[in-house]
Parts: structure tokens; sequence; C-alpha cells
């Protein structure tokens, strides 16, 4: 089984930053591999929405909400962060850190993700 534990999200005002990450763990790399891990979000009352992916090439993918203004990176260790510079209080939601053990994730395609992890809450006021 594949672990995320998040952390980083708290209240920030608009126009801050924010930093979180992501541990992965628990996973057997030659039984378990993983192509992708990204960064999903859910407000309150809307569907949970990808914002951003890197693959295992680094190619990365983002929601063109957040293109210019979020930055996915991963270490060798698997450890995924996402910076969020420039908040707007339509970034508040529920952040979820995300894994995909299937190689179509590399498409782009945000169904592709079959491992989640527990949340971390981003709040950003006006």
């Amino acid at each position: 089984q594949v672990q995320l534990v998040e952390s980083g999200g708290g209240s920030v005002q608009a126009g801050g930053s924010l930093r979180l990450s992501c541990a992965a763990s628990g996973y057997i790399y030659s039984t378990y591999y993983i192509y992708c891990m990204g960064w999903f979000r859910q407000a309150p009352g809307k569907e949970r929405e990808g914002v951003a992916g890197i693959d295992d090439d680094r190619s990365t993918t983002y929601a063109d909400s957040v293109k210019g203004r979020f930055t996915i990176s991963q270490d060798k260790a698997k450890n995924l962060y996402l910076q969020m510079d420039s908040l707007k209080p339509e970034d508040t939601a529920m952040y979820y850190c995300a894994a995909s053990l299937r190689s179509f994730c590399r498409r782009g395609y945000w169904d592709a993700y079959n491992y989640w992890g527990q949340g971390t809450q981003v709040t950003v006021s006006s």
C-alpha cells in the first residue's frame, strides 16, 4: 500500500504564500511503481479538482487556475511539495496529496490517481 501524509496547510491573507508537503511511505518500489504524484483540492460544495501533477520524468501539469502561481516539485525520496504564491480567496479548499500507479497519468489524466492522503486545509482570506 502507498501511504501519503500531507502537512503545511494553514490560514493566510490574499497575496500570501504557503508550502505544502507530502511524505510518501509504505510502498515497495519493486511492487508499487509510482508513475505520478499530484495535488488535488476540494472546496465546500464543489467537486475535487486536480491542481498540479508531476510524473516520473519530472514533467509537470497544472490546472489553468493555478498556472504561474503554484509550483509542484519532488525530491528523490518521493516526497512531494506544492509552493503556492499569490494566493487568492478562491484557493481556499482541502488539499490532498495523491499518487498514481497507472501509467496513463503521464498524459495528464486526473482520474488516473488512485491513492490519497487525508488532506490539509488551506484558507485564504481577503
